[in-house]
């Protein structure tokens, strides 16, 4: 960028003199006015080492603008740099008269202006012969951001000098942008906003105001991600950054007013959908709080794009210092884990730190450090749980369960180390496995002609986002040989209902393959039979909290037997979950439901006996239907 095209350079000159400030005046607006009167010329006299070895008409044409601000104390400057810092209007030079009396000195002014701006580049000019520059470098560090002029001088010195260092701040300017700040959103990045915590925590004293941290989450961001795109997903966060500036702006007495939370330094991105929220003062916890309720309000307005309009909410946790951690690294942990409690309590919440949190924290990085080599060491393995036709008590499917058992954890339950996989990043290859594994077995089953008819196997969120998911299931369905018929797929309500679009056109694929669908836990949702109609659902499977009841004079009851209704109406077969007691099963077999599984009818059952379980469904013999399922499932 040329001279002429850039910004004004920021200026700021300090001396008591009128005279003094006037000249300075005269060089930075580049005016031709300095000639013609006597108090002029004696000014020039005393500052510029005479008249006639610097005529004010030949000072070379003005290429650099300048935008100074001048004042006639020390006071008034250190003033007028914290003006220009809370307006994000830092000056890049100040000048400084070495002795101001009556008032503080120059070299007071110094060492305060760069408390407020480590930066700015500081010129101290002087009369005198005896002060000594190396003493105020000590003084005022660094000294190499810190310059010395003689008087008197030349105007063209120090307009080259204000030019020279102004270039110089620029450049340091730009390599701190390029070290501290995030490219896409503008906010300072990792390294910045933790030095911006770690200074907070330094500055706090005892029995003073406290320091929040809030550490915010973008829920669902990777979906928009995998099926929106990254330069839409940029576009996200880079909104996300605004919203967080203006939000924090806002005050409102929210927040107490003292409490600077608009400083640039104290929002951050930490990477990714993360972001991270410094309050460096603040009275008690619930003005954190109130903070972090302000912003999920904000985020979660729908955000229109250039090519879409896509809702996004935060999840935030928030940890209070010296309370939940007095050093930077214990509170961002905690923090962290707020968040994740956030998460998986219910999106688009936040939550404070609690010190149980930890006892869990532990638990699941244990589980996590676990599972990554769970695959490679063979400790996973699939269970069968039959699906019993309730007309006629024969074994209509299987469904493929996950089991884990590690030499140190022993057997872990699939509620535990699922969702681990999941945030972890681990449940595509374990779902790739899995689907292997089962078609693989079942066509087994298959050519041992055991009868099998269909094998059901559970398909994760991040799965069925997958961009080349229908490919690579009609790779496996090559590779095993199993008819794609005999294969179902079991996803949940919310992984059809949060992309509708997208859901129905991955669904035609699935069906296009051959493959069936059915939807699990079917009520706990928010679909309805018309909108899964539209979707091609070929069964439903009703959630195990509407059968536990069915024994009993529950409102259950009604529930069941409406969902069993209104599916046969739509010609979509019911599956009853978590079936554990003959009264559950009179009522399903009396509301004509398709098949039940359960406790009651088998446990998930290691391949061996599983196998054992079809022989013996494949022995025809002639009794009741409740003989029949008796027999089969003892």
């Amino acid at each position: 960028m040329s001279e002429k095209t850039r910004a004004p350079v920021r200026v700021l000159v300090v001396d008591d003199e009128f005279d003094v400030l006037d000249a300075y005046r005269q060089i930075f607006t580049g005016s031709d006015e300095l000639a013609g009167a006597a108090r002029r010329r004696q000014l020039a006299a005393k500052l510029f080492e005479g008249t006639d070895n610097a005529p004010v008409r030949d000072r070379a044409p003005v290429r650099v603008a300048f935008d100074a601000d001048y004042c006639g104390s020390a006071e008034e400057a250190v003033a007028a740099v914290r003006a220009a810092l809370d307006t994000a209007r830092p000056y890049a030079i100040v000048f400084l008269d070495m002795r101001m009396p009556p008032g503080r000195d120059g070299i007071w002014a110094a060492g305060e202006i760069r408390k407020l701006d480590a930066a700015v580049e500081i010129a101290i000019c002087t009369a005198y012969s005896d002060v000594d520059p190396g003493d105020i470098g000590g003084r005022v560090p660094p000294e190499d951001k810190l310059s010395y002029l003689q008087k008197p001088f030349h105007p063209h010195e120090i307009r080259q000098m204000a030019i020279a260092l102004a270039s110089k701040w620029r450049a340091e300017r730009h390599i701190t942008r390029l070290a501290y700040f995030d490219s896409l959103t503008g906010l300072p990045n990792r390294e910045h906003i933790h030095g911006r915590l770690r200074s907070a925590l330094q500055q706090q004293g005892p029995g003073g105001p406290l320091v929040g941290l809030l550490y915010i989450d973008l829920d669902n961001f990777k979906r928009i991600n995998d099926t929106l795109g990254h330069g839409v997903g940029d576009e996200v966060l880079v909104v996300v950054a605004g919203r967080l500036r203006d939000t924090l702006r806002l005050g409102t007495g929210i927040v107490p007013d003292e409490v600077a939370t608009d400083r640039p330094g104290d929002i951050g991105r930490l990477g990714g959908d993360e972001f991270m929220i410094v309050l460096p003062e603040i009275a008690s916890s619930e003005d954190a709080g109130r903070v972090a309720d302000r912003i999920i309000g904000a985020l979660q307005v729908p955000m229109k794009l250039s090519q879409h309009t896509v809702v996004v909410t935060p999840s935030i946790g928030i940890a209070i210092a010296p309370t939940d951690g007095a050093d930077a690294e214990s509170l961002l942990r905690h923090a962290d884990l707020a968040m994740y409690f956030a998460k998986r309590r219910w999106p688009g919440t936040f939550a404070y730190f609690d010190a149980s949190m930890n006892e869990g924290a532990l638990q699941r990085y244990t589980l996590e450090e676990q599972l990554r080599g769970a695959l490679e060491r063979g400790e996973l393995s699939l269970h069968y749980q039959p699906q019993i036709d309730m007309q006629t008590g024969d074994i209509a499917g299987m469904e493929a369960l996950l089991r884990w058992t590690n030499e140190s954890l022993g057997v872990v339950p699939p509620n535990d180390f699922i969702p681990v996989a999941e945030s972890a990043g681990l449940i595509i290859p374990i779902g790739d496995w899995v689907l292997r594994t089962a078609c693989a077995q079942a066509r087994r089953w298959l050519d041992e002609g055991l009868g099998l008819k269909r094998m059901a196997v559970n398909v994760a969120a991040q799965q069925f986002a997958m961009p080349g998911f229908a490919a690579l299931l009609a790779d496996i369905l090559e590779t095993s040989g199993l008819p794609a018929a005999m294969l179902e797929l079991e996803i949940t309500e919310s992984m059809v209902m949060t992309d509708e679009a997208r859901a129905g056109k991955m669904l035609a694929e699935l069906h296009e393959l051959g493959v069936t669908v059915a939807i699990d836990d079917f009520g706990t949702g928010y679909s309805n039979f018309q909108r899964l109609r539209r979707l091609n659902i070929d069964r439903l499977k009703m959630d195990r909290s509407f059968v536990r009841e069915l024994g009993g004079e529950s409102d259950d009851r009604a529930i069941a037997a409406a969902i069993i209704s209104m599916a046969k109406s739509l010609n979509v077969d019911v599956v009853a979950e978590g079936v554990e007691s003959f009264p559950q099963l009179r009522f399903l077999q009396d509301h004509y439901c398709a098949e039940a599984q359960g406790f009651l009818l088998s446990r998930a059952l290691p391949a061996g006996e599983a196998r054992l379980l079809l022989e013996r469904a494949g022995a025809h013999f002639d009794a009741s239907l409740t003989q029949r399922i008796k027999r089969l499932v003892t």
